[in-house]
């Protein structure tokens, strides 16, 4: 037989990135109204332009805050505090608030479910109903230490180091904004190579004495091999090759970025936030949603069943959907497809997730502690994952990257002698 050969992409942004930026404020708004008030409704989206926040959406908490200071706080954290050389600056730029609350409609669902409304459960977990309908996806397979797909892994790593060394002064003259992508060849469903970076970074018109454009290029072209894609390949048995392309800034310049290149939206970059395209996504967002949103909670969820499930050994990848109704607890459906990569077949994967794991909003938020992390940890919690990735980080202490059910799962497969020989 033929092996079969492919390419697969991923891609990564900054935290500079305008769409990064409106997930940040959209986050640190949730993080700070839940750290005065962990039972808060938040619903925050942000869109930024040049000189320009506007941040609209729905909250309902107890919580008092200046939302004005904590936004150009973020903004200051990020890297745009200078205006001339970036057209939106924290001190400068206009911020605009235009905040309603929840709707008294939606909040009677969610506040009490309709198993408790209808009395036909008195379990505590049956007393949240979902915030809204929808359906959520989770992913894990074994191409990484961390479980995650290799080309947004190697994304994420570059996208990563590469503001790192911006904000460490090692390359001075890189600006907030960028983006990476990473092309990943594939043999018979293995990853095998490296086929192209790309790296599109924010620059000064000049550095040092370099004044041309083609002597700025090749410098910053120079320094990120050295400096970002090198370290960022440290450790991996994969590594790029003398075959592998490495495209800088294709159009030929990046002076102008940020809002003052783009606009930007909270919940523009969901590919980016979850699994780059490898596995399917249900469409929903996460950033400036408080847990009661299964977007946010249920993708959680649905992430720690896959992660467990191949970490038990029971499955190369895994993928999980889960879909909900509005003011219901329980999912309306549970799917886990494992690609014929499974141990065991995947409706008996399904029972066990059915037995070990609580998929109901009320169960998962108290799993992960999700309303009151932000409390714990200070007040920052959900912004650290509006840049880099929701998932796979290694960086963080994430609780539904957890593997405490790994011997439950391995424990209950061998009492069931279910596995295929």
């Amino acid at each position: 037989m033929l092996s079969r050969r492919y390419l697969f992409t991923s891609e990564s942004v900054t935290e500079g990135h305008p769409d990064k930026i409106c997930d940040q404020i959209s986050d640190t708004i949730l993080d700070t109204v839940l750290a005065l008030d962990p039972s808060s409704r938040v619903a925050a989206e942000v869109v930024v332009n040049t000189g320009l926040v506007i941040v609209t959406g729905e909250i309902s908490s107890t919580a008092t805050v200046n939302f004005v200071k904590v936004i150009r706080q973020k903004i200051a954290e990020i890297g745009y505090i200078d205006p001339k050389n970036n057209g939106f600056s924290a001190d400068s730029c206009s911020v605009l608030i235009a905040l309603d609350e929840q709707s008294a409609d939606i909040a009677q669902g969610v506040d009490q479910a309709q198993e408790t409304r209808e009395q036909t459960s008195d379990e505590r977990w049956d007393a949240i109903g979902a915030g809204d309908q929808g359906l959520m996806f989770g992913f894990a397979c074994n191409e990484t230490p961390e479980l995650m797909p290799l080309p947004i892994s190697l994304a994420h790593r570059i996208s990563h180091k590469l503001s790192k060394v911006r904000k460490s002064g090692q390359l001075s003259y890189l600006g907030p904004d960028g983006k990476t992508q990473v092309t990943v060849e594939y043999e018979d469903g293995q990853p095998v190579g490296i086929d192209t970076i790309l790296v599109s970074t924010q620059h000064t018109e000049t550095i040092g004495e370099l004044s041309s454009n083609e002597a700025v290029q090749a410098k910053i072209k120079a320094d990120l091999w050295e400096a970002v894609v090198l370290p960022a390949f440290a450790g991996l048995a994969i590594q790029p090759s003398e075959r592998t392309r490495f495209l800088v800034n294709p159009t030929g310049k990046f002076v102008i970025g940020g809002p003052q290149g783009d606009s930007g939206l909270t919940g523009r970059k969901i590919i980016v936030d979850t699994y780059g395209g490898y596995s399917r996504h249900g469409g929903g967002a996460f950033s400036g949603k408080d847990p009661t949103k299964v977007d946010r909670s249920a993708a959680y969820a649905c992430r720690y069943v896959a992660k467990n499930i191949v970490a038990a050994g029971l499955a190369d990848k895994c993928e999980v959907q889960l879909s909900y109704a509005i003011g219901v607890a329980r999912p309306t459906s549970i799917f886990v497809e494992t690609f014929g990569t499974g141990k065991i077949d995947d409706e008996k994967l399904l029972d066990l997730v059915n037995e070990y794991f609580e998929l109901r909003p009320a169960g998962i938020i108290d799993t992960f502690n999700l309303c009151g992390l932000p409390q714990e940890r200070g007040g920052r919690f959900y912004q650290d994952v509006a840049a880099y990735g929701h998932f796979g980080r290694d960086d963080l202490d994430l609780p539904w990257e957890k593997l405490d059910k790994v011997e439950v799962l391995k424990a209950a497969t061998a009492e069931r002698a279910v596995v295929r020989i």
